[in-house]
């Protein structure tokens, strides 16, 4: 995330030269030394400090550090645990198998949540940056002061005091962490030494920011921007505005999963009588409970809740003490990404989740190629082809006076008057609307439960494969209906052929036989004749409804073997245009559902 310097005319209020903050008594300093301290982003101004301590406590002067002899400190960058590398690593592939499916709305959040854990991941894992946040006159710049052992952030009457966020870091190393934060350098400061060791506050980073009820949206401004940058937050309220709505609406209650690294600090007590402070304070936990804050109590993870005085001191050394365990604990800024993508999972949960088992199922398909099949008129095809064998067959088998019969009837009968119900156009219409129809259902079966976008998506996918469908498949009839010639003749219709011709040959030697004996030139005998003709007679047909009867089950093989090439090639047109389109949608939504799945469940 870009951060911009701050405003050179939000700090017009403010005196030059810190003249108000030295009761303007103060000296300027020399412009080398100013120079110095202004182009320094490693080490910082740490005059303002100095020169209060001399005012305040003769020998207790803080050392300004000189930035010629200054010695480039090394930089351990943070390193993020297995769990949260894993779960930045899912939500970095979610981001990207959705953005051509969602758009850069809905995948911004995530994408802010990315850069800014990429961008923290680059600086300082030693050092913890807390804010301190509060609303106008709730005391936050007088416990910064407190923290920081010396007044660093000005307090007063005038509304707002704190134009611009004050950093304080009790080590070295964090000028990479106040610069993301946007703080100029001459608004970075360095608390009072202890001269008692190390400090127990070492590697923490204070910010005080500006109210988050100023009437100065500039100041409004940073204290949003800040907030989402730093490793933990410390809200101040006071006993008269710890209910305020602002504060709870637009802060608490959507930061609640931020609850490990908040702490709410009930300042002024000192000026609530006997047990005020305890009611007060109960009614604070009730407040954070309700706005779904999980309060850190009896040993359980979240957010802190404390009562003290910044301007008595009481409670501020407890306060101390809890800070300085947090920041040893060096775990902040890994809770503060795990809980920015919690909140970035959940908001994506509309675009991912479903109640419901998604796909396409067997069923589904087989309808899908059924609807196709009738389309194409596969049970037509194959209908036909079984006719057509029937049909050779008869004409092969048949009785030549039969078949005699036959085309006679065929060639007298008139052709004027034999209208078709439905004229070609009328078909092609049809079977374009079945086409049509069976895409949106299919559509609409394998988009039913998935979430809008990808609904919309897996509906496009079959559009798109819809097209020139039905072309297609006309043209795969044409190849694949019914063969063209003859249909294929079993091993047993020459026998049949041969048996009928020879009841032909002796109906026509009987003829013959008693022509013969009409006319005197054979002798007379009715008996072998009549017999061959007979024969002949009844023979012929009785072998033409036998072949008709042995002929069904091999036209009906053959018309089913028809039907099965047109719909297994109506099946495979539309499972190539249609159905694979929209598998691989569903493919790429089962992708993100389980790296979507790896971002919220590795964090419960």
């Amino acid at each position: 995330m870009t951060v911009t310097d701050q405003d050179p005319t939000e700090h017009a209020d403010q005196p030059d030269d810190d003249a108000h903050q030295r009761g303007g008594a103060g000296r300027s300093a020399p412009d080398g030394e100013r120079a110095t301290r202004t182009d320094s982003t490693e080490t910082w101004d740490d005059g303002l400090i100095a020169r209060r301590v001399a005012e305040t406590a003769e020998g207790d002067r803080f050392p300004m550090t000189d930035n010629r002899s200054a010695v480039p400190q090394t930089v351990t960058p943070l390193v993020y645990d297995g769990t949260l590398r894993s779960r930045l690593e899912a939500l970095r592939e979610l981001v990207g198998l959705s953005r051509t499916r969602l758009d850069s709305r809905t995948l911004s959040g995530a994408g802010r949540v990315l850069d800014e854990a990429s961008a923290r991941r680059r600086l300082s894992g030693q050092h913890t940056v807390v804010a301190i946040a509060g609303a106008t006159g709730s005391g936050k710049s007088q416990l910064f002061n407190a923290l920081a052992g010396v007044t660093i952030s000005e307090t007063g009457v005038r509304r707002p005091t704190t134009a611009a966020p004050i950093a304080c870091s009790w080590s070295d190393g964090a000028a990479g962490l106040i610069e993301r934060l946007g703080i100029p350098p001459r608004l970075r400061r360095r608390p009072l030494p202890t001269g008692d060791g190390e400090s127990p506050l070492r590697g923490l980073v204070l910010v005080d920011l500006p109210d988050h009820d100023s009437a100065a949206v500039q100041h409004r401004r940073h204290v949003d921007r800040i907030l989402a940058l730093v490793d933990a937050v410390i809200w101040v309220v006071d006993p008269e505005k710890y209910a305020d709505a602002v504060l709870h609406e637009r802060y608490l209650r959507p930061m609640a999963a931020h609850a490990e690294v908040m702490f709410v600090v009930l300042n002024q007590v000192d000026r609530l009588p006997g047990e005020a402070a305890e009611q007060v304070l109960d009614d604070l936990r009730r407040l954070l409970d309700e706005d779904g804050i999980a309060l850190g109590e009896y040993g359980e993870p979240g957010t802190t809740v404390l009562a003290l005085s910044a301007l008595t001191g009481d409670g501020v050394g407890e306060l101390r003490e809890v800070l300085g365990q947090f920041v040893s604990e060096r775990g902040a800024a890994n809770r503060r990404i795990s809980a920015d993508v919690d909140i970035a999972a959940a908001r994506l949960w509309p675009v991912y989740a479903t109640q419901r088992r998604t796909g396409l199922s067997e069923q589904a398909r087989e309808e899908f190629s059924d609807r196709l099949a009738d389309a194409v008129g596969a049970t037509a095809a194959g209908e036909a082809a079984e006719r057509a064998w029937l049909r050779n067959a008869n004409r092969a088998c048949g009785t030549p006076w039969l078949r005699l019969w036959r085309w006679y009837q065929d060639r007298g009968e008139p052709t004027t008057g034999r209208l078709p119900s439905r004229t070609q156009a009328d078909e092609e219409a049809t079977a374009r609307q079945r086409v049509e129809q069976a895409v949106r259902t299919v559509a609409d079966r394998a988009s039913a439960g998935l979430p809008a976008p990808w609904a919309q998506a897996v509906r496009e996918a079959a559009v798109r494969g819809s097209q020139g469908l039905p072309e297609a498949l006309d043209e795969l009839t044409a190849r694949a209906g019914v063969p063209a010639g003859r249909p294929p003749r079993p091993g047993w219709w020459p026998v049949a052929v041969l048996t009928q011709a020879c009841m032909t040959i002796l109906q026509f030697l009987g003829g013959l036989w008693l022509l013969g004996q009409i006319i005197g030139v054979m002798a007379p005998n009715l008996g072998v004749p009549v017999l061959l003709m007979v024969i002949g007679i009844v023979g012929g047909p009785l072998i033409e409804w036998s072949c008709r009867m042995a002929a069904r089950g091999p036209a009906r093989r053959y018309g089913l073997e028809a039907e099965r090439r047109l719909r297994e090639a109506a099946a495979g047109c539309g499972r190539a245009r249609v159905l694979d389109p929209v598998a691989a949608e569903l493919l790429r939504y089962r992708e993100v559902r389980e790296q979507y799945g790896r971002v919220v469940g590795a964090g419960r």
